[in-house]
């Protein structure tokens, strides 16, 4: 009866499940770099010019806009911030004013040349997520086959329940335009309507389902039966931080120490979670005790 009322009186867990975005999240692209707080996408652009891999996927990116897609490459910069400000993504961008590509052809082209040996084994990463009896589920706008890669560098293959990558919840490959059956391949200005932006006219919306969009959230919850009142979710984008908190996530941005609007915790880096999270080991902690109260009184009972 004693262990029944003690039972009865502990209380649920807060979180019973983490959600991590990939890269710049699960490692550092930085280093040891001190992380700026971007103010702008400018200064988000130049920043991500001075790390090292994403160097590699930004020229792959240029080089892709100007090889595959016939476009000029002094406008190239200027059309990727334009895409990631309103659409999140420069794939989603690109999708959504018009140009016809192929999503894993982009993608091995932006992502066949990354020095994936670079990265290492993380061995307290692994031990960290490893000691925690609650869910972790993958949530990243990258494809399958390069989020494959970077789990199993970090050697954190048996590390996660789900990976849900972007042919998850974009599972047919797209190889229309928005525009495709019309007889024209119009392309939408969006810099010109960035210079000068006119509330009559409606942006051309993206086929992509990703991150920032809450309705790739709202997906994810449903796919994998996550209560986001009761999920920690991890990420180095504030936009991404920023939805996660409108949809009901707990959050924790990854990768500077400066809280914003939307930020629930601020990490430094992803090794910092037992210092910032230390109710999830009180967790743990108290099942233990849940477990060795039960034991306690099967052998009483017994005797």
């Amino acid at each position: 009866m004693a262990y029944e009322e003690n039972f009865q009186k502990t209380s649920e867990p807060k979180y019973d499940c983490l959600l991590f975005d990939i890269d710049d999240t699960l490692y550092p692209f930085s280093s040891g770099l001190a992380t700026l707080v971007k103010n702008n996408i400018q200064d988000w652009f130049v920043d991500l010019m001075a790390e090292p891999f994403f160097v590699v996927v930004v020229g792959a990116i240029v080089e892709y806009m100007t090889q595959k897609l016939g476009i000029e490459e002094d406008k190239v910069q200027e059309l990727c911030l334009s895409l990631y400000k309103i659409y999140g993504t420069t794939m989603a961008g690109l999708k959504a004013v018009g140009y016809d590509f192929d999503y894993d052809d982009f993608h091995r082209f932006v992502h066949g040349r990354l020095p994936y040996a670079t990265l290492k084994p993380d061995p307290v990463l692994r031990n960290i997520i490893l000691s925690l009896p609650i869910r972790k589920v993958v949530f990243t706008n990258a494809d399958k086959a390069h989020a494959a890669k970077i789990i199993a560098r970090l050697g954190l293959e048996d590390c996660f329940e789900r990976i849900i990558s972007f042919e998850t919840l974009n599972p047919t490959t797209k190889t229309e335009s928005p525009v495709a059956g019309t007889g024209t391949r119009e392309i939408f200005d969006i810099s010109s309507y960035m210079a000068n932006p006119d509330p009559s006219v409606e942006l051309p919306k993206t086929p992509v389902i990703c991150k920032p969009s809450e309705g790739a959230f709202e997906q994810v919850f449903k796919m994998t039966n996550i209560n986001p009142h009761k999920t920690l979710f991890f990420d180095d984008s504030i936009r991404n931080i920023q939805t996660g908190k409108r949809v009901g996530l707990h959050t924790v941005l990854v990768g500077t120490s400066h809280k914003a609007e939307g930020v629930d915790i601020a990490l430094e880096h992803i090794h910092n979670i037992r210092e910032a999270l230390p109710e999830l080991w009180d967790a743990v902690d108290d099942k233990a005790e849940e477990i060795r109260a039960r034991q306690k009184v099967a052998i009483e009972t017994i005797a």
